[in-house]
């Protein structure tokens, strides 16, 4: 089901260009994450996209792997989309960075219960930051990173699911 483009609104209208931050793990990044981030490009003028440590994870890709990915993903968006690494809070990635919001992908209601938690705090710690939350494309509302790789890893067909570096990568990881 092919889902009609977002209207764009009217950025760089604005004093000062809208910024957010998108964060995330991305481990690695999918055709979902860009889903969010191409759309979201139609509320910011410009997206950092955050690649955060989380030490309650353990990545299969580097830090740098995955920003290198992602990277290649925006290649032709002439600066609209930045890529960068933080292990610290978002919020204060985002108000060193002058980003006025963090945004967050659902794709289901059980995703909602822990991004409105992650949300209440982030507004306790940091005022001048808002959460967006943006729902996941219909064609990529079940689809997740550990999803991805757990598929990759038993030499299943993510064709489709990632861009085609990505899906590449993936298979020499687990080669």
């Amino acid at each position: 089901m092919n889902e009609p483009p977002a209207p764009a609104l009217p950025v760089g209208t604005r004093d000062t260009p809208a910024v957010a931050l998108y964060p995330g793990t991305f481990d690695p990044i999918t055709n979902g994450h860009i889903d969010i981030i191409k759309r979201g490009l139609h509320l910011f003028d410009k997206i950092i996209v955050t690649v955060a440590v989380n030490v309650q994870k353990t990545p299969l890709f580097s830090l740098e792997e995955r920003c290198d990915l992602i990277r290649e993903c925006f290649k032709d968006l002439d600066g609209r989309i930045e890529v960068a690494c933080t292990d610290g809070l978002i919020v204060e990635y985002a108000r060193r960075h002058q980003a006025s919001a963090i945004i967050r992908g659902l794709r289901a209601v059980s995703d909602f219960d822990y991004e409105f938690q992650l949300a209440l705090m982030n507004r306790r710690l940091e005022r001048s930051v808002d959460t967006v939350f943006l729902m996941t494309g219909f064609r990529w509302i079940y689809i997740s990173s550990t999803g991805i790789k757990n598929a990759a890893r038993c030499r299943g067909n993510i064709t489709g699911l990632v861009p085609a570096h990505v899906e590449l990568a993936l298979k020499e990881k687990f080669a």
